[in-house]
C-alpha cells in the first residue's frame, strides 16, 4: 500500500469496532499455527499484528512508525533460514511477482518454518462482489507463477486479488517446480458473513459491533461445508521443506 492509503486504513481501523474484531479473529486464527521463534511480517500495513505476535519484526516497502525495516518482498534484506514464521497479511495480491516473493520467503525461512498468507478467496459466491464492487483488479487468467510482472511494480496500490486462489486451486500442481522449497499444507476457506457485511477498510458497516462475536462464530462453523463456495477469505499455510 502507499503511504496514503495505510494512512487512510489506519483511520479506519481506529474508528471501526467491527474492523478490530474482524481482524482480530484472522490474527487469532494466524498466530495459532505459528511455530516458536522469531517471525517476520511482510507489509507491516497499520501495524497491528504486533500485539498479538511476540518477537515480531515488521518490513513494509513504505516507511511508518510502526514498521522495523523497509524493504521489497521480492528481495528481503535478510540471511537465510533466519525466521521461524512469515506472515502477509493482503500482501500477495499486491507484489508485482508473487513468484519471487515465495521464493524469498522460502529462503529466509528455518527447515520446518511456516509462510502464513491471508488473502481475498475468490469463491462463486464473492467473485461478483471482487469483480465489480471492489476497487482493486480481479483477473482469473494470469499464471501466478509468471516471472514477468502481474501489476504495476511501480505501484504499490497495484493489485490482482485473483492470485493466492490461483495458487492454491488452478496452479497447485505447478508449485514444487516453480518454488520446490515450500509445500502447502492448509487451505482455510473462511469469512462467509461477517467479512463482506463489515465493509472491510471502508467506512460504512451493515452490522453492529455487538453482534460481530455471534456471527463470527457462524462464520467458523459453516466454512468446513460451505467455504469454498462462498469464502471471502482465504488462509494459506505453506511450509519449508527439509
Amino acid at each position: 500500500m502507499s503511504r496514503i492509503e495505510v494512512e487512510n486504513h489506519r483511520a479506519l481501523w481506529e474508528k471501526k469496532p467491527v474492523l478490530r474484531a474482524v481482524y482480530e479473529d484472522y490474527y487469532s486464527e494466524i498466530t495459532r499455527r505459528c511455530r516458536p521463534g522469531p517471525t517476520l511480517e511482510i507489509g507491516a500495513g497499520v501495524g497491528n499484528l504486533k500485539e498479538h505476535v511476540r518477537d515480531l519484526l515488521s518490513v513494509d516497502i513504505v516507511s511508518s512508525d510502526w514498521t522495523d525495516v523497509v524493504a521489497d518482498a521480492q528481495a528481503l534484506p535478510f540471511e537465510a533460514c533466519a525466521f521461524s514464521n512469515v506472515i502477509a497479511v493482503d500482501v500477495a495480491h499486491h507484489v508485482a511477482r508473487p513468484l519471487w516473493m515465495l521464493r524469498e520467503c522460502a529462503r529466509v525461512l528455518a527447515a520446518g518454518g511456516l509462510l502464513l498468507l491471508l488473502e481475498p478467496a475468490i469463491t462463486p459466491l464473492s467473485w461478483p462482489f471482487y469483480k465489480f464492487l471492489h476497487p482493486e483488479r480481479l483477473d482469473l487468467s494470469v499464471n501466478p507463477f509468471d516471472d514477468s510482472p502481474l501489476s504495476d511494480p511501480r505501484n504499490p496500490d497495484d493489485a490482482n486479488q485473483a492470485v493466492a486462489t490461483l495458487i492454491v486451486s488452478r496452479y497447485a500442481d505447478r508449485l514444487p517446480h516453480a518454488c520446490p522449497d515450500l509445500e502447502i499444507i492448509e487451505r482455510q476457506w473462511m469469512s462467509l458473513v461477517v467479512y463482506p457485511l463489515s465493509g472491510g477498510f471502508r467506512p460504512w458497516s451493515l452490522i453492529p459491533a455487538f453482534a460481530t462475536p455471534a456471527l463470527l462464530r457462524v462464520d467458523r462453523s459453516l466454512e468446513a461445508l460451505l467455504g469454498r463456495l462462498c469464502g471471502f477469505r482465504l488462509l494459506i499455510v505453506l511450509r519449508k521443506v527439509g
